[in-house]
C-alpha cells in the first residue's frame, strides 16, 4: 500500500490494522520531507533559541544547548522519556502507531530526515511490533512515554515484541537487516511529539468494534421476532420527521433485516399489545444516535490520523511553536464513543431482560421448559447485567480530568491516551452481552416454530445452531456465550448484515 501523507481513508486505516500490507511512501512526499529537514538543520546551526532544537524541553525550555550537544539532547530525550508502564500495546496497535507516525512526519512539517520516516516504514513492514507499556501518557505534550518507547526500539536501545516474548532491539534489527536509526536535531522530538498513539488506541476501538455495532442490529432484529414484536416502529415515516440520520439508517437497515418474517405476518391481526416495550421499539432512536456519535468520531480520527501534531512545527521556512499535541479533538470522541458503546451494551441487557420475563414476551420464563427445576437464562441475564453495569463506570469521560505536568508549563492536558485505551473493554463487554442476546433471542425464536423469521435472521439463527445447539434443559451455559460472542466479534454476522443490499455503509459520513 503506498502511503499519501495527508490522503489516508478509514480503508487504509483498516488494512494497516489488519496487518500483513507492506507500506511504501508516495515518492512525492520525500521533497518536502528534505526541504523542512533543512530549515531544522539551518536552525540548529543558528544563533536564535528555536524550542527543542537548540533548547531543552517543557519547563527546561529557557535553557540553551550547544551545537555539539544537540544529537544527545535528542537521545536523552528519548532515554529520560521511556517511563511506561502496563501491559505492552497489542500488535494492530502498533502496526498503527508506525504508519501514523511515518505519514504524519512524511507531510514535511516537522523537519525530519527522510531516514527517520523509511525507518518506521522499514520496521513496520519486518513486521517488528517495538514493546510499548500501554500506560504513561496523559495526551498532551504529545503521548510522550508510549511513543518513547517506540523510538527506543527504532534506535537499537529498547524492545521488540517476538512470539510474545520482549527481545532486545538491537538485534532484531540486525537480523530484519534495518540499520539503527541515528537521531538528529529536533528527531527525537518529533517522533515522541504528537498525537499517534491516541489516535491508534481510538481508531482501534473503532475498527473492532465496528463488527460487534453490526451483529447488535442483526441481534436486535431477532430478538424483536422472537418477542413478536411489531415492525411498526421502523416505518420510515416516523423517522424522516425526526430527521436525524442515524435513527434514519438504523430503521432502514431493521426494515431490510426484518422483510419476509413469517413470524411477523402471524401476528398482524389479533395481537392485544398496543405498543412494544422500548427497548425493542426505540432501538432506531437509541442505536440511531449512537451511530451518529461513531461517525462523527470515525470523521475526527481520520483527520486525526491524516494531521501533522508535533511542535514546532516547519510552515515554510520558518518553525513555529504551537500545541497540535494536545489531543482533545480525540479525548472527547473517545468519551463520545465510550457512552455510546456502552449504550448499545445497555439496550441489549435490557432486551435480554424483556426476552425472559414471561409476561412480556409471552414465552416460557427464563426461555426453559420446566422453570423452576430449570433456571434457563436467568443468571446469564445476570452476567449481562453486570457487564452493563461495568460499562457505565467506564464511560464516565476522561476529558474532564486534567492534571498539570512539567512543573505547571503543561497545565492542561487531554487524558486521550486513557479515554481511547479504556474503550477496548467496554467492547469486549458489549459483545458479551450481546453474545448473551443472540442465545436468548434464538431460543425464544425455537418456541416459535415451525413459524420461521426473514431469511436474514434464518441465516443468523443457523449460524448460532452451527456452534450452539438449543438449551431446553439446564446445561454448562459459559462455553455456548464464547461461541456465540465469536459469532459477534470475528465478523460472522456481520457477513448476515453486509449482505443486505442497497444499504448506507455503516460508518459513511452524515
Amino acid at each position: 500500500m503506498e502511503l499519501t501523507p495527508g490522503a489516508l481513508t478509514l480503508d487504509d486505516l483498516q488494512a494497516i490494522h489488519a496487518g500483513g500490507v507492506p507500506l511504501t511512501l508516495d515518492a512525492s512526499a520525500y521533497g518536502a520531507i528534505r526541504a523542512s529537514a533543512e530549515v531544522v538543520q539551518r536552525a540548529a546551526r543558528g544563533d536564535t533559541a528555536v524550542y527543542g532544537v537548540n533548547t531543552g524541553f517543557g519547563k527546561l525550555a529557557s535553557t540553551r544547548i550547544s551545537e555539539s550537544d544537540l544529537d544527545a539532547l535528542q537521545l536523552n530525550l528519548i532515554r529520560s522519556h521511556s517511563v511506561g508502564v502496563g501491559a505492552p500495546l497489542q500488535p494492530p496497535v502498533v502496526r498503527l502507531m508506525l504508519a501514523l507516525k511515518a505519514a504524519s512526519l512524511a507531510r514535511g512539517a516537522s523537519g525530519v530526515r527522510e531516514q527517520v520516516v523509511d525507518t518506521l516504514l522499514a520496521v513496520h513492514n519486518a513486521g517488528l511490533v517495538p514493546y510499548v507499556p500501554s500506560q504513561g501518557s496523559v495526551g498532551a505534550s504529545g503521548d510522550l512515554a508510549p511513543l518513547a518507547h517506540m523510538t527506543l526500539a527504532l534506535i537499537g536501545e529498547g524492545e521488540f515484541i517476538v512470539d510474545g516474548v520482549r527481545k532486545p532491539a538491537a538485534a532484531c534489527l540486525r537480523e530484519a537487516g534495518i540499520a539503527p536509526l541515528k537521531l538528529a536535531a529536533k528527531e527525537g522530538l518529533a517522533l515522541i511529539n504528537g498525537t499517534q498513539v491516541s489516535t491508534a488506541l481510538a481508531l482501534h476501538a473503532l475498527l473492532s468494534f465496528e463488527p460487534v455495532l453490526e451483529s447488535a442490529l442483526v441481534i436486535g432484529a431477532l430478538t424483536v421476532d422472537a418477542a413478536r414484536g411489531s415492525d411498526g416502529p421502523f416505518d420510515p415515516r416516523i423517522h424522516a420527521l425526526r430527521g436525524q440520520p442515524g435513527q434514519i439508517d438504523v430503521a432502514r437497515y431493521y426494515r431490510a433485516l426484518l422483510e419476509g418474517s413469517a413470524i411477523r405476518l402471524s401476528h398482524l391481526e389479533g395481537d392485544d399489545r398496543v405498543q412494544d416495550p422500548y427497548s425493542l421499539r426505540c432501538q432506531p432512536q437509541v442505536v440511531g444516535a449512537c451511530l451518529d456519535q461513531l461517525r462523527h468520531a470515525a470523521l475526527v480520527l481520520l483527520r486525526e490520523a491524516n494531521a501533522v501534531t508535533d511542535n514546532p512545527l516547519v510552515c515554510a521556512d520558518q518553525l513555529i511553536s504551537g500545541g497540535n499535541f494536545h489531543a482533545e479533538p480525540v479525548a472527547l470522541a473517545c468519551d463520545a464513543m465510550a457512552v455510546a458503546i456502552a449504550e448499545i451494551g445497555a439496550i441489549a441487557e435490557r432486551r435480554i431482560a424483556m426476552l425472559i420475563d414471561a409476561g412480556v414476551s409471552r414465552l416460557p420464563p427464563f426461555l426453559t421448559r420446566d422453570a423452576g427445576l430449570n433456571s434457563g437464562f436467568m443468571i446469564a441475564h445476570v452476567t449481562a447485567a453486570s457487564l452493563a453495569s461495568e460499562n457505565k463506570s467506564l464511560a464516565h469521560p476522561a476529558s474532564v480530568d486534567s492534571l498539570p505536568t512539567s512543573a505547571n508549563q503543561e497545565d492542561h492536558v487531554s487524558m486521550a491516551t486513557f479515554a481511547a485505551r479504556r474503550l477496548q473493554p467496554m467492547v469486549a463487554n458489549t459483545a458479551h452481552i450481546l453474545g448473551i442476546e443472540l442465545l436468548a433471542a434464538g431460543q425464544g425464536i425455537e418456541y416459535l416454530r415451525p413459524l420461521e423469521s426473514s431469511a436474514a435472521l434464518e441465516q443468523a439463527h443457523a449460524l448460532l445452531r452451527s456452534v450452539c445447539p438449543a438449551m431446553h434443559t439446564d446445561r454448562y451455559l459459559a462455553p455456548d456465550i464464547e461461541h456465540a460472542t465469536g459469532l459477534v466479534t470475528h465478523g460472522a454476522l456481520s457477513r448476515v448484515f453486509r449482505t443486505l443490499s442497497g444499504l448506507p455503509a455503516l460508518w459513511t459520513p452524515v
